[in-house]
């Protein structure tokens, strides 16, 4: 069994009436204020389901139910961290962002540094953000090439990774291009109800289709131990526990909501400080009903193949909710819930190109061509809209060759959010740290969590963390070399 015209029909209805209505937004972009900040107008609760979206990417989807059927809900101690570093933020990082004009998070770094540290921290979330994205998007392949098997079984594995990436890239670009962060917003929110509604179906589908249903469930599933959250052990080298999940998690999320622009962005795009504070604080409550489904998806897709046994085992975990979304789902709701996961791809990918352009603009181009006219950047703007689109694209086949996709996404990005997070945290805490000494930090923590990523065994969920501490007290040590500190800007 798999997909059949009804399905295609109604995924091609899904790709083209979300692109039809992200254009919708395109004659409101007058001003770089529009263009990035959808010109202060957005409100609270649909910035928190857009940070939501943003956060979500089909990896997610795929990859969090897959980790239920291989192991259990241990994840959702990372998730604690998530809400715990959301508090963090808003008492420590808000604030200052409010305080001033700002487009992007790394015109802090110039206020209180100077502009060549501003450079080096923009460079870096462009870099590691293109290179996570790239895996996102891949994750795109995964489902449509399954989704697809049957109709595309005279392609190659590579043709049809190339096609499902190429199109989804296309579409999303067409309408971040034109409409801007107000575009990404609100189909955000469109595409967010859209992939929890499909994992609700997929949810009562499996409880309809397992003999017994929920009780048999609970009970397949409990007894292998499908529902255990807590371990509270003190094994630093396991990658889920309680303290790698609630430190480590609160300073990945720090980093991630902190001073990456993908979220940044939205925050800054709220009507007011308060407002960017509901909206970071409310999404912490959306971000831990939406994993506690697709964890609790995965535990019952572990009792639906223990009773219906697949004819042979899963190569990968990531491949198993498309899978069963393909081969055992009504006729109609496969296509929902395929349509689902690429609004989440879409939904992730839309607010990627939107801040590496306003990055790229903001933080690099306009400190060279200082003079340049505001009509001038909003049509640079655009154009590099389009490029990052193009490195997206081919990144994202080269990332064919990765493990899972899920840890592999949150690998790299915290390989740099380690030292970002140092960097912020030797800007608003402090008073004599240099840039100087700031950027010798950077480099040390990001040299550090390079090296832990590809010659240790320490879990990525503490990257952030030893990241961030060796940037901090590297910075703040190397700032005192100096006969003089710098007073803050």
């Amino acid at each position: 069994m798999g997909l059949n015209t009804l399905d295609l029909v109604v995924i091609l209805l899904y790709l083209a009436g979300i692109t039809i209505f992200g254009l919708r937004f395109r004659k409101k972009q007058r001003s770089l204020k529009d263009y990035f900040l959808a010109g202060n107008t957005i409100p609270w609760w649909a910035i928190s389901l857009s940070i939501v979206a943003a956060e979500t990417s089909t990896l997610t989807i795929i990859s969090v139910p897959g980790l239920a059927y291989e192991r259990n809900f241990e994840f959702l101690q990372l998730v604690l961290g998530y809400m715990v570093g959301r508090v963090i933020i808003s008492f420590i990082l808000i604030p200052p962002y409010f305080r001033g004009d700002l487009f992007t998070a790394y015109q802090l770094i110039e206020r209180r540094f100077g502009r060549n540290l501003r450079s080096l921290t923009a460079g870096l979330f462009l870099l590691t953000r293109a290179a996570a994205e790239g895996v996102r998007v891949f994750a795109v392949a995964i489902v449509v090439g399954i989704a697809l098997s049957n109709l595309l079984a005279g392609f190659s594995d590579f043709g049809r990774d190339v096609a499902a990436i190429g199109v989804v890239t296309l579409l999303t670009l067409i309408y971040t291009f034109e409409g801007g962060m107000a575009a990404v917003i609100w189909t955000d929110v469109v595409q967010m109800g859209i992939y929890v509604t499909g994992t609700l179906v997929g949810f009562f589908t499996i409880l309809h289709l397992v003999p017994g249903g929920w009780s048999a469930i609970h009970n397949v599933a409990g007894q292998a131990g499908k529902f255990h959250v807590f371990d509270f052990s003190w094994n630093f080298w396991k990658t889920y526990t309680f303290w790698s999940g609630l430190i480590g998690g609160a300073f990945l999320t720090t980093a991630s909501h902190g001073t990456d622009q993908l979220i940044v962005q939205r925050l800054l795009s709220a009507r007011s400080e308060r407002q960017s504070k509901m909206a970071l604080l409310s999404s912490g409550i959306a971000v831990l009903f939406q994993f506690s489904l697709f964890l609790l998806v995965g535990a019952m897709l572990f009792a639906f193949y223990k009773a219906f046994p697949p004819a042979q085992a899963f190569a990968r975990t990531d491949r198993i909710f498309p899978t069963f979304i393909v081969t055992r789902m009504p006729h109609g709701i496969s296509g929902l819930l395929i349509s689902a996961i690429l609004a989440a791809a879409m939904s992730n990918l839309s607010a990627a190109l939107n801040s590496l352009s306003s990055t790229s603009i903001m933080d690099l181009y306009a400190r060279f061509r200082p003079q340049a006219s505001e009509a001038r950047r909003l049509v640079l703007s655009r154009i590099a809209t389009i490029f990052w689109g193009i490195v997206l694209f081919f990144l994202a086949i080269l990332a064919r060759h990765g493990g899972k996709v899920l840890e592999a996404g949150l690998s790299i990005a915290s390989v740099a959010y380690g030292a970002l997070l140092g960097v912020f945290l030797l800007g608003v805490l402090t008073r004599r740290a240099t840039e100087r000494g700031a950027m010798v930090g950077m480099v040390f923590g990001f040299a550090l969590n390079i090296y832990l990523w590809q010659f240790t065994k320490v879990p990525f969920t503490w990257y952030v963390a030893l990241g961030s501490t060796a940037t901090f007290v590297v910075g703040y040590g190397a700032s005192f070399l100096r006969s003089e500190a710098s007073e803050p800007r």
